[in-house]
Protein backbone atom coordinates (compact mmCIF):
# COMPACT_ATOMS: atom_id res chain seq x y z
CA UNK A 1 0.00 0.00 0.00
CA UNK A 2 1.08 3.46 -0.85
CA UNK A 3 1.86 6.50 1.47
CA UNK A 4 -0.76 8.22 -0.37
CA UNK A 5 -3.35 5.29 -0.10
CA UNK A 6 -2.87 5.83 3.92
CA UNK A 7 -3.52 8.92 3.93
CA UNK A 8 -6.56 8.61 2.00
CA UNK A 9 -7.79 5.71 3.76
CA UNK A 10 -7.05 7.73 7.28
CA UNK A 11 -8.71 10.76 5.37
CA UNK A 12 -11.86 8.91 4.75
CA UNK A 13 -11.79 8.00 8.19
CA UNK A 14 -11.74 10.22 9.85
CA UNK A 15 -13.67 12.80 7.52
CA UNK A 16 -15.88 10.69 5.41
CA UNK A 17 -18.02 11.65 2.77
CA UNK A 18 -21.55 11.89 2.87
CA UNK A 19 -23.57 9.40 0.52
CA UNK A 20 -25.85 10.44 -2.19
CA UNK A 21 -28.81 8.83 -2.70
CA UNK A 22 -30.42 9.23 -6.31
CA UNK A 23 -31.31 7.09 -8.62
CA UNK A 24 -28.23 7.56 -10.58
CA UNK A 25 -26.25 8.05 -7.56
CA UNK A 26 -25.64 11.86 -8.64
CA UNK A 27 -27.91 13.48 -6.88
CA UNK A 28 -29.69 15.15 -10.08
CA UNK A 29 -33.11 15.42 -8.95
CA UNK A 30 -34.60 14.03 -11.77
CA UNK A 31 -37.21 11.36 -11.41
CA UNK A 32 -40.21 10.44 -13.18
CA UNK A 33 -43.07 7.59 -13.50
CA UNK A 34 -42.66 7.56 -17.40
CA UNK A 35 -40.40 4.75 -17.81
CA UNK A 36 -42.40 2.20 -15.18
CA UNK A 37 -45.59 3.14 -17.07
CA UNK A 38 -43.93 2.71 -20.57
CA UNK A 39 -42.58 -0.56 -19.38
CA UNK A 40 -45.84 -1.55 -18.05
CA UNK A 41 -47.72 -0.68 -21.06
CA UNK A 42 -44.83 -3.06 -23.31
CA UNK A 43 -45.72 -5.93 -21.05
CA UNK A 44 -49.54 -5.56 -21.81
CA UNK A 45 -48.25 -5.16 -25.78
CA UNK A 46 -46.01 -8.31 -25.37
CA UNK A 47 -48.93 -10.23 -23.98
CA UNK A 48 -51.38 -9.32 -26.77
CA UNK A 49 -48.95 -10.65 -29.25
CA UNK A 50 -48.63 -14.04 -27.50
CA UNK A 51 -52.58 -13.70 -27.52
CA UNK A 52 -52.25 -13.65 -30.82
CA UNK A 53 -49.55 -15.85 -32.10
CA UNK A 54 -51.42 -18.97 -33.86
CA UNK A 55 -50.08 -22.04 -33.24
CA UNK A 56 -48.51 -23.96 -36.22
CA UNK A 57 -50.73 -26.74 -37.07
CA UNK A 58 -49.41 -30.52 -37.60
CA UNK A 59 -48.87 -30.12 -41.61
CA UNK A 60 -46.50 -26.83 -40.27
CA UNK A 61 -43.36 -26.61 -41.95
CA UNK A 62 -40.13 -26.58 -40.12
CA UNK A 63 -39.60 -23.00 -40.96
CA UNK A 64 -43.23 -21.93 -39.53
CA UNK A 65 -42.62 -23.95 -36.18
CA UNK A 66 -39.32 -22.25 -36.04
CA UNK A 67 -41.05 -18.92 -36.62
CA UNK A 68 -43.44 -19.39 -34.29
CA UNK A 69 -41.19 -20.74 -31.58
CA UNK A 70 -38.39 -17.38 -32.54
CA UNK A 71 -41.82 -14.87 -31.82
CA UNK A 72 -42.80 -16.32 -28.55
CA UNK A 73 -39.57 -16.52 -26.61
CA UNK A 74 -38.91 -13.13 -28.17
CA UNK A 75 -42.32 -11.84 -26.84
CA UNK A 76 -42.15 -13.78 -23.64
CA UNK A 77 -37.88 -12.68 -22.85
CA UNK A 78 -39.24 -9.51 -23.82
CA UNK A 79 -42.08 -9.37 -21.18
CA UNK A 80 -40.18 -10.58 -18.73
CA UNK A 81 -37.61 -7.71 -18.98
CA UNK A 82 -40.07 -4.87 -18.81
CA UNK A 83 -41.85 -5.96 -16.12
CA UNK A 84 -38.22 -6.24 -14.39
CA UNK A 85 -38.15 -2.70 -15.60
CA UNK A 86 -41.46 -1.35 -14.38
CA UNK A 87 -40.15 -2.53 -10.63
CA UNK A 88 -36.83 -1.47 -10.83
CA UNK A 89 -38.15 2.54 -12.00
CA UNK A 90 -40.92 1.74 -8.81
CA UNK A 91 -37.79 0.75 -6.79
CA UNK A 92 -35.87 4.11 -7.68
CA UNK A 93 -38.84 6.12 -7.02
CA UNK A 94 -40.15 4.69 -3.87
CA UNK A 95 -36.27 4.30 -2.39
CA UNK A 96 -34.69 7.55 -3.80
CA UNK A 97 -37.97 10.18 -4.51
CA UNK A 98 -40.74 9.36 -2.12
CA UNK A 99 -39.98 10.67 1.22
CA UNK A 100 -41.51 10.31 4.85
CA UNK A 101 -43.78 13.90 4.28
CA UNK A 102 -44.95 12.11 1.01
CA UNK A 103 -45.87 8.49 2.55
CA UNK A 104 -47.68 10.83 5.24
CA UNK A 105 -49.30 13.30 2.71
CA UNK A 106 -50.68 10.28 0.41
CA UNK A 107 -51.14 7.23 2.93
CA UNK A 108 -51.60 4.74 0.28
CA UNK A 109 -48.45 4.97 -0.98
CA UNK A 110 -46.80 2.41 0.89
CA UNK A 111 -49.81 0.00 -0.35
CA UNK A 112 -50.09 0.76 -3.96
CA UNK A 113 -46.13 0.75 -4.26
CA UNK A 114 -45.99 -2.68 -2.45
CA UNK A 115 -49.06 -4.09 -5.10
CA UNK A 116 -47.49 -2.66 -8.19
CA UNK A 117 -44.31 -4.95 -6.81
CA UNK A 118 -45.87 -8.14 -6.57
CA UNK A 119 -48.07 -7.68 -9.35
CA UNK A 120 -45.19 -7.24 -12.01
CA UNK A 121 -43.94 -9.88 -10.41
CA UNK A 122 -46.82 -11.80 -11.30
CA UNK A 123 -46.88 -10.23 -14.83
CA UNK A 124 -43.14 -11.34 -15.36
CA UNK A 125 -43.74 -15.05 -14.54
CA UNK A 126 -47.17 -15.34 -16.53
CA UNK A 127 -48.31 -14.16 -19.43
CA UNK A 128 -51.52 -12.67 -17.96
CA UNK A 129 -52.62 -9.92 -19.71
CA UNK A 130 -55.00 -8.82 -16.29
CA UNK A 131 -51.55 -8.80 -14.58
CA UNK A 132 -50.02 -6.53 -17.00
CA UNK A 133 -53.08 -4.30 -17.17
CA UNK A 134 -52.85 -4.15 -13.13
CA UNK A 135 -49.50 -3.49 -13.61
CA UNK A 136 -50.29 0.11 -15.95
CA UNK A 137 -53.08 0.94 -13.00
CA UNK A 138 -50.57 0.87 -10.31
CA UNK A 139 -47.90 2.65 -12.12
CA UNK A 140 -50.52 5.32 -13.32
CA UNK A 141 -51.30 5.35 -9.69
CA UNK A 142 -47.82 6.01 -8.40
CA UNK A 143 -47.62 8.39 -11.50
CA UNK A 144 -50.99 10.30 -9.72
CA UNK A 145 -49.16 10.44 -6.20
CA UNK A 146 -45.85 11.30 -7.61
CA UNK A 147 -47.08 14.56 -9.60
CA UNK A 148 -49.19 15.78 -6.81
CA UNK A 149 -46.16 15.78 -4.33
CA UNK A 150 -44.85 18.54 -7.11
CA UNK A 151 -48.04 20.31 -7.49
CA UNK A 152 -48.33 19.15 -11.22
CA UNK A 153 -51.76 18.45 -12.05
CA UNK A 154 -52.37 15.39 -14.21
CA UNK A 155 -54.80 14.28 -17.14
CA UNK A 156 -55.45 10.74 -18.19
CA UNK A 157 -55.42 10.00 -21.67
CA UNK A 158 -55.44 7.17 -23.93
CA UNK A 159 -51.87 6.62 -25.00
CA UNK A 160 -50.53 6.57 -28.50
CA UNK A 161 -49.08 3.12 -28.08
CA UNK A 162 -50.90 0.10 -29.71
CA UNK A 163 -52.45 -0.70 -26.60
CA UNK A 164 -54.54 1.82 -26.27
CA UNK A 165 -55.15 1.84 -22.54
CA UNK A 166 -55.52 4.66 -20.11
CA UNK A 167 -52.27 6.94 -19.18
CA UNK A 168 -51.62 8.92 -16.40
CA UNK A 169 -49.52 12.30 -17.86
CA UNK A 170 -48.59 15.94 -16.16
CA UNK A 171 -50.53 18.42 -17.33
CA UNK A 172 -48.57 20.97 -18.57
CA UNK A 173 -48.78 24.81 -19.13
Amino acid sequence: MTAIHRVLLWMDRVSPAPIAYAHCDIPCGIYDPHHAQLAAHTVIRMNLLINDLKLPGPNATSQERQEYHNKFERYVATKEQHAELAKHEIRILWGDYFKPEHAQAHPQLHETVFKAMKTASKARQEINLQAAEDLLKAANEIAEIFWKTKNVPTVRAKAPYPTERETVYPKLG
